[in-house]
Formats: structure tokens, sequence, C-alpha cells
């Protein structure tokens, strides 16, 4: 027979045990509830409904198979021709993009000096516009790897009438001025060369240069030496010509590095670009766009052991 108080002692253990066994089962259901949501949240992050999380840009424009490429009229390196857009930077740019799925490349026409802000801003997915790469440019957007090199070139009025024939020519004459196009590097080359700012003018595109030395409202105007000497023979001016005997400045940034630039956070795409850029660079078919541009493939070919990282550093 079972007294009152055993019964009384079993009762109180039975109830200790309950709830015991309760708080065990609420804490291992707090525990795997947690466990779930970090689960939920790692899958989040490698597959949620933002464009990154889902593959990122590169993924979005392989499914759209339309990429938006922002440019300047900069002949040979991307323009525009009877709406068609080409050049040598273009023609690299297309098929490299053909390579990663994306067969339709759309044109937004900007102003040199508005091409990475645009960038930024999401205006285009890349640049394709024989930008030369730079240390303060690096700052504000991602290069791809070197797609071609390149140096300057001088244009002056015919007869070149104060006998320009280099940047330090321009910085001894206090009295010269020159048109350069707005955010090209050849503004800083200048200042480096001991060029004062107020002999600079500020210019928004090539055919704005010419015409501010056409005019006398400049004695000279610079840039890339393919791009002006091409701009020449296509404007056909008998009031203007190309200094042959131009002085290269010895400058950090000469030769420069034209590559395709991306947004920074947009490293899935340009890492993309850059191993299907290899590929091409490795079986000519860059060479032969550029050669096709009117490049030298011995002038012109980026020697294989410079990076973009390396020019970025200022260390070519």
């Amino acid at each position: 027979m079972i007294n009152g108080s055993f019964l009384k002692k079993y009762k109180g253990s039975h109830i200790v045990v309950k709830k015991l066994l309760t708080a065990v089962l609420f804490l291992a259901f707090i525990t795997l509830a947690a466990c779930g949501s970090s689960d939920d949240e790692a899958a989040s992050s490698e597959g949620g409904d933002s464009g990154e999380s889902s593959g990122g840009l590169l993924a979005e424009l392989q499914e759209a198979g339309t990429v938006t490429v922002g440019f300047a009229n900069e002949k040979p390196y991307a323009y525009q021709e009877d709406g068609e857009l080409k050049g040598a930077a273009v023609d690299i740019a297309q098929a490299v993009f053909a390579e990663l799925g994306i067969d339709d490349m759309e044109s937004q026409l900007s102003d040199f000096g508005q091409l990475i802000p645009g960038l930024k801003a999401g205006k285009f997915d890349v640049i394709t516009a024989g930008m030369a790469i730079n240390p303060d440019r690096c700052e504000n957007a991602a290069f791809g790897e070197p797609e071609m090199k390149y140096g300057e070139g001088l244009i002056v009025q015919k007869g070149n009438p104060l006998g320009l024939e280099s940047y330090k020519d321009i910085a001894d004459n206090p009295d010269v001025t020159v048109s350069v196009m707005a955010g090209a590097t050849e503004n800083e080359f200048l200042k480096t060369e001991g060029v004062d700012p107020s002999q600079i003018q500020s210019a928004p595109d090539i055919p704005a240069t010419f015409s501010a030395v056409e005019s006398g409202r400049a004695d000279a105007t610079t840039g890339t030496e393919m791009t002006i000497k091409m701009a020449l023979e296509s404007a056909g001016s008998d009031q203007l010509e190309f200094v042959e005997s131009f002085e290269q400045p010895d400058v950090e940034g000469v030769p420069s590095y034209g590559a395709a630039a991306f947004h920074l956070d947009n490293d899935d795409l340009r890492e993309a670009y850059n191993e299907k850029l290899a590929e091409l660079k490795e079986d000519g078919t860059v060479a032969e766009l550029l050669e096709k541009n009117g490049f030298s493939e011995e002038m012109n070919m980026v020697e294989s052991d410079i990076t973009a990282e390396m020019v970025c550093n200022g260390e070519v």
C-alpha cells in the first residue's frame, strides 16, 4: 500500500521532470529556429531577389542578351558613323561580349568627361572608348585588362607658325594656348610638363578643339596620336597640320593603356570579360581587330606582362 507521504513525494518529482522536459524542448525549438534563420539568411545572400545575389550583373545581361555601352566620339577607338557604333574598342568589346553570350550592344553617346560619372550612376554597364587607365580613374571605375597602347600627338595651325614640337615648347611660351577635350589625360600631361592651367582651354570633343585652333582661339590641340591624326584626315582641313616631329612627353601614363571600364561593384562582369579577352588575345583576334581599325600590332599591342593593376598602381 502506498502511503500518503510517498505519493506526495512522487507527484512532486513528476512535476519537476515535466518542467525540465518542457524547458529542454523549448530550448531545442529555439536552437532549430535560429539555425533555420541563419540558413535562410545565407541562402538569401547567395540567391535572393537582387541582381547580385542571383548571379550578378553578368547573369542579368546574359539573360537579356543586351549590354549598354557608353562611348565618346573618338575615332578610331569608339565613334558613331551612319548610325552605327564603330572603332577598335567597340569591335573588341563586341567580340568579348559575344563570347559571353551577349550579342546586342546598346550604345549611348556621351561627352568623354561624362563617361565615368555615367558609369557610376548606372547609366552604362560598361565604357568602351579606349579610355586610358590611370590611378585617379581607377578610384572611380574598375578597368578591364589593357586592350591597346598609344602615345600622344599635337595639331597646330598650318605651317606650325610657333614651332611647337613638344608640351615643353608650350610651357616655355606663356602666350601659347592649347585646346584639350574635357576629361582627357592630356590635361594632366600638359600640367606635368609645366604648362600653366591658364594656357589650357577645355572643349567637349575633338571637333571643338579643331575649331578652336582653326579660328585662332587656341594655338594647338593635343590628344592621343591615332585619334587626332585620323580625325584630321576625316576633317579634311587645309588650315591645320599634324606635327610629325612631336616629342612624346616623359610623364607617367605615356604610353597610355586603353581598356574597357566597369562599375566598381561589378566584379563578376569584369572578371568574365577579362577571361574572354585573354582568350581573344591569345588566338590573335584582338590583333586583327586593332589592325582593322588602323592600329599597328608592333606599336599598339599591349605587352603580355602588363596588367590593369600595374597601371592603376603607377608601376608602368
